[in-house]
């Protein structure tokens, strides 16, 4: 006996049914499916364009209180720093999208070095050592020795306390527009043959008053120098120079490492990206520690090979420069034992009695302040030698804008002395600041001095030691390690 199923007419209209209820709910499901595909797709597609979009940000600086002044504002990843009040009104504009530089001013006024012959810098005597903000915020990756820079009452306030005069802040902020008429179109200052050079040094008497890219009266100035010194570095393979084939480079290359190194601290304190600068900060220091005589210091034409072992000059150029790059936190391998060999080259100059010739065994004498600074500088500010040195700027200063008046050996000099500070310091601010001051041109501008100018045939060279000697109550503070 067997049994067959069979589906009753009821039951097959209701299977019917059900067929076509799920071929719909398929249908319909496909259908969102496809739509939600098409979405996320086109979503995907135009995602490039609301990224690329520019976020602009327009600044309209309003006068600041006192309060202000210490607490600089964070816009568009930029921090702009306290505004001299000598700085005029204008509109500033910040971009987040990359670029040759990342920062773009508008209403900044857009504006000529030859470190000559043997004797420039040869027989003569460059540069300064780490306070914060008490707190402030605004400058907690700015190292302490450079944060009391960057505002005009805390400048004022240390300008009063180690003897200077307020009217020196204005003096100051009127050489630097004095080089803003002077600047080229490609960012440098061609005066003397060396623009690399020259650029340096007036980069870092910008520097030695926080003007940074973000700056509204020189913010311009300061990026194109910048970006002119990036592009040198990208040019010669990290070597800073307009000619290596004059044996003169070097000194170059560490006024310029110096001020990019400076450039980078100040521009990675205040969040501002800058292309290129810390591959060329770190090209550029790297090339000096690799490429040291055997004797510590450093010669012409970084020619290691020679006998000569370079001279006390370019040796204090180029530990000025390596303190400059350890101050950035880039990693540099061997910076240290590579500054301590140069300090050991400049105690071989040392004659016993505190004063540092041109060369070891050197009977003349003009490099004991830029050997002072740099044993203030490396942590040997307290030992005797240092201290005779000190006693020796003391006794010999006869500084005389117009008479007698080595820039060159000076701009060491005041620096070491208000490492010294006490009556040392005060008996040089004195006597000497005082008459550099004095001596100012009515444009801003300082002449060509009278006496030893090792070189010098600029004005704009005179100007940016001037000045940087003017800064020298502020842009490091007193510190004698």
């Amino acid at each position: 006996m067997s049994f067959h199923a069979t589906i009753t007419p009821e039951i097959q209209a209701k299977l019917n049914a059900q067929k076509r209820n799920a071929s719909i709910s398929a249908i319909i499901i496909a259908v969102l499916i496809c739509s939600l595909i098409v979405a996320i797709l086109f979503y995907i597609a135009l995602s490039p364009v609301f990224k690329n979009a520019e976020s602009l940000v327009s600044i309209n600086p309003t006068p600041m209180t006192k309060k202000e002044l210490t607490k600089p504002t964070m816009k568009s990843e930029v921090q702009k720093k306290p505004t001299s009040t000598s700085s005029r009104t204008s509109s500033v504009i910040f971009t987040k999208i990359p670029s040759a530089v990342a920062v773009t001013m508008t209403q900044s006024t857009l504006p000529s070095l030859d470190f000559g012959n043997n004797s420039d810098f040869g027989e003569g005597v460059g540069i300064g050592t780490n306070e914060g903000a008490d707190g402030n915020p605004s400058f907690n990756m700015i190292p302490k020795d450079i944060s009391k820079r960057c505002s005009k009452q805390d400048r004022v306030e240390r300008l009063t306390k180690e003897g200077g005069k307020e009217d020196y802040e204005d003096q100051v902020v009127k050489a630097l527009k004095w080089f803003q008429t002077t600047q080229a179109e490609d960012g440098s200052w061609k005066a003397q043959g060396k623009p690399v050079a020259m650029t340096g040094l007036a980069l870092l008497a910008y520097l030695g008053h926080c003007e940074t890219p973000a700056s509204i009266e020189f913010g311009e100035t300061v990026q194109k120098a910048i970006v002119y010194l990036i592009n040198v570095s990208q040019r010669n393979e990290g070597r800073l120079a307009s000619n290596t084939a004059n044996r003169h480079w070097c000194y170059e290359h560490a006024i310029a490492t110096y001020a990019l190194a400076e450039a980078y601290t100040l521009c990675k304190g205040f969040k501002i990206s800058m292309p290129g600068l810390e591959k060329s900060v770190s090209a550029a220091g790297n090339h000096i520690i690799n490429n040291q005589h055997v004797s510590g210091g450093w010669d012409y034409a970084y020619d290691t090979s020679g006998n000569r072992g370079g001279d006390t000059s370019i040796a204090c150029w180029h530990l000025q420069a390596l303190k400059a790059c350890k101050t950035t936190m880039i990693e540099f391998n061997g910076l240290e034992k590579c500054a301590k060999r140069g300090i050991k080259y400049l105690e071989s100059a040392e004659n016993g009695k505190g004063t540092i010739g041109y060369t070891p065994n050197s009977s003349k004498k003009t490099m004991t302040p830029g050997g002072v600074l740099c044993f203030q500088q490396w942590g040997k500010g307290k030992r005797s030698f240092t201290r005779n040195g000190i006693k020796w700027i003391t006794e010999t200063n006869d500084f005389d804008y117009t008479k007698h008046a080595d820039l060159y050996m000076h701009y060491y000099s005041s620096q070491a002395m208000i490492n010294a500070r006490g009556s040392a310091w005060s008996d040089y601010n004195k006597k000497t600041m005082v008459n550099v001051a004095d001596s100012q041109n009515d444009d801003g501008s300082w002449s060509l001095p009278g006496g030893a100018t090792h070189g010098m045939s600029s004005k704009h060279y005179a100007t940016c030691l001037c000045t940087l000697m003017m800064e020298v109550y502020y842009r490091f503070l007193p510190s004698a390690e």
